[in-house]
């Protein structure tokens, strides 16, 4: 096995969903209510930052997550997309043990896909705290309840990039846990242990292991593949 085969998986949590118009203030609530909800699952998501040249001065730049500061955020022109609306904010105690939060939301343009993502870090105590099933699967309900996407997940992208032949695009392939909006289709019985339920009245999440995903291991990847397989018979995984 060669040195970049044992490296670890970098793990994300991605949220998309199409055209649909919001106004800044919609935009902002929403963001408010996920920062706040990632605040209660680790106590270094409570306080976040603006990027800067260097991260010193990144660090210096702390922003509230209130819809008043998230106004102020969207109305800068280096965050308008059109009648979009753009985020980046991060927090981590060095550069080697991040965790960012970025999105587009508000536009009703059906060429630009609107999306949440959460990148934790992959290494250092928050990393141990963060990467498993019970903490990825609230975060990535948090962000379901939120903004209430066409399609989420929480994936590998070892994993994404070696399943999906066009790139990773949003729809198309199985993550560790993948989310179906009530809208995107209906998910059909999975093989066990793969665990699907219900998400209030939004859609269904499906849970291939309780255990950390991971590329290098045989039996996740026989896994993914065949719930896959039974997911893209029935018409699920389709680019947004």
């Amino acid at each position: 096995m060669n040195t970049m085969d044992q490296m670890p998986d970098t793990y994300y949590v991605g949220a998309y969903w199409g055209a649909r118009h919001e106004s800044d203030a919609s935009c902002a609530r929403r963001a408010e209510r996920l920062f706040e909800s990632l605040g209660h699952l680790e106590p270094l998501w409570r306080q976040w930052h603006e990027t800067g040249r260097t991260f010193k001065k990144a660090q210096a730049r702390q922003v509230q997550t209130h819809q008043a500061s998230f106004l102020e955020l969207f109305a800068r022109k280096k965050n308008r997309i059109g009648d979009g609306f753009q985020y980046w904010l991060w927090t981590g105690p060095n550069p080697d043990e991040t965790t960012s939060v970025n999105g587009f939301c508000g536009s009703a343009d059906a060429v630009l896909t609107s999306v949440c993502v959460v990148d934790p870090p992959s290494r250092g105590e928050v990393a141990e705290r963060v990467l498993t099933t019970p903490i990825l699967r609230e975060v990535l309900l948090a962000v379901v309840r939120c903004w209430e996407p066409t399609w989420g997940v929480v994936a590998s992208q070892q994993y994404r990039d070696q399943a999906s032949p066009s790139s990773g695009d949003a729809g198309t392939f199985v993550g560790w846990m993948t989310y179906f909006s009530r809208q995107w289709g209906e998910v059909p019985p999975l093989p066990a242990p793969v665990r699907a339920e219900p998400v209030e009245d939004l859609g269904t999440l499906v849970i291939l292991t309780e255990e950390r995903f991971t590329v290098t291991n045989p039996e996740h990847v026989r896994l993914a593949t065949e719930v896959h397989q039974v997911l893209d018979a029935a018409g699920l995984l389709r680019a947004l």
